[in-house]
């Protein structure tokens, strides 16, 4: 473990955890819910910051993050009546405030003990004063102040359940479907900066070496004198006019001779080449000559986002199926090492993982299973066919049984990558 690894682990969690949440916690702004909490992380707060009514937070576990949207949890404590309260006070008496803590009363405009409250409907509150009831209007961004915090309330039609189906589902679909797009959007970076594989029969460039089945030796590329942006035009006689062309009628003749006719600053040449075998196929140590295209790179990054999640999606049918087992799956610590091994290649192949890892969250992520953003669009979905909502307290409970499964699912995958990488 080095300070390299540390920083790329971060670096790629940091990354994969916003872009998540940050497409809930956009599209929930944008749709009237108030966001209390936009958190990296889980478990005790490393830092944290207020800004607007939102309170970002960085926490101390890496295995996630969260947007807490008004309404979607149990909201706070019930003020009740009887409950001895204070009030602070705009200039045109509507409540700003209300202080519910003993030691702090005396700084208030009104005390007094709650006889009517109504926080998500008619925002008014109506207090006992010396024998006395008044009745205040509560201001839509009134704040609960408690011992160590301020908890700004929420309206119902600033809460969660208060939304359309639409909106909360285009709300719950927005973290895995900003996954997809980070990953399309380092990929499109990538191609950019490197360019995009032409479909010519050009060599891009040529090993020195090459290893099979751990064996090292000269690359019969090499040895046979091409070169970079040489193009191949036939192979044993046989025309060649796109790269895969070429490159199926090398992996006919594994050790054996191979006539290559090429050409050259124009000119036409040939050479004899014995390709090497490399799991049955002929392999003679050759890259794929890339060009710099906008166009292109747009199409390539769309159709790497789709392979990569048509492998994903093959590798979680066959999870369930059981043709892979649980314990082939890996937790942070895994991802910490795959991601340290990543960054020893290069910013390139660091970025091409995060992109393979942000589809991968995105995918797991739709799962239907509770507490995560799948199991949570059945619910709207189930709400949506039945014409009214299931009960929150039974969704919430439902959702934090997932929960704790899927944390002892990753307790039990992180063990299983203390064994692999450490014991």
């Amino acid at each position: 473990m080095n300070i390299t690894s540390i920083l790329a682990f971060i670096f790629v969690f940091g990354l994969l955890v916003a872009s998540h949440e940050f497409g809930h916690f956009i599209v929930a702004k944008r749709s009237g819910i108030l966001c209390r909490e936009f958190a990296i992380g889980m478990g005790p707060k490393i830092l944290s910051i207020q800004k607007g009514e939102t309170r970002y937070t960085l926490r101390l576990l890496p295995i996630g993050g969260y947007v807490r949207m008004a309404g979607q949890d149990p909201e706070m404590d019930d003020i009740k009546r009887g409950q001895t309260v204070g009030l602070r006070l705009t200039e045109e008496g509507k409540v700003k405030e209300i202080v519910l803590v003993s030691t702090k009363l005396d700084t208030c405009d009104r005390v007094g003990e709650v006889s009517e409250i109504d926080l998500a409907h008619q925002l008014k509150l109506q207090l006992q004063m010396e024998g006395e009831a008044e009745e205040f209007a509560v201001l839509d961004d009134a704040k609960l102040i408690y011992a160590q915090e301020a908890v700004q309330i929420a309206p119902f039609n600033r809460q969660f359940g208060g939304q359309s189906v639409r909106k909360r589902a285009a709300s719950i679909f927005a973290g895995p479907l900003f996954n997809m797009i980070l990953a399309f959007i380092i990929l499109l970076g990538i191609f950019l900066m490197t360019g995009v594989p032409s479909d010519q029969p050009i060599i891009g460039q040529v090993a020195e070496q090459v290893t099979i089945n751990g064996d090292t030796m000269a690359a019969p590329a090499k040895a046979s004198g091409l070169q970079a942006n040489d193009r191949i035009t036939s192979v044993n006689g046989t025309p060649t006019t796109t790269w895969m062309e070429m490159v199926e009628e090398i992996r006919k003749y594994p050790n054996q001779e191979v006539s290559i006719t090429y050409e050259r600053n124009g000119v036409t040449e040939s050479t004899i080449i014995t390709p090497i075998e490399n799991n049955g196929n002929g392999y003679i140590g050759v890259s794929q000559a890339k060009t710099k295209s906008i166009l292109g790179s747009i199409t390539n990054a769309t159709t790497t986002t789709y392979d990569y999640s048509v492998l994903i999606l093959k590798s979680v049918g066959m999870l369930v199926t059981g043709e892979v087992s649980w314990q082939e799956l890996s937790g942070p610590v895994g991802i910490f090492e795959y991601t340290s091994d990543f960054a020893a290649m290069g910013l390139v192949m660091l970025l091409n993982w995060t992109a393979i890892l942000s589809v991968n969250l995105g995918i797991f992520n739709l799962l239907p299973f509770p507490a995560l953003d799948g199991g949570r669009l059945v619910f709207i979905g189930v709400e949506a066919l039945r014409g009214r909502p299931i009960d929150p307290k039974k969704e919430w409970m439902v959702n934090l049984v997932g929960l704790a499964l899927l944390m002892l699912l990753v307790i039990a995958v992180t063990w299983k990558d203390i064994e692999r990488f450490y014991l």
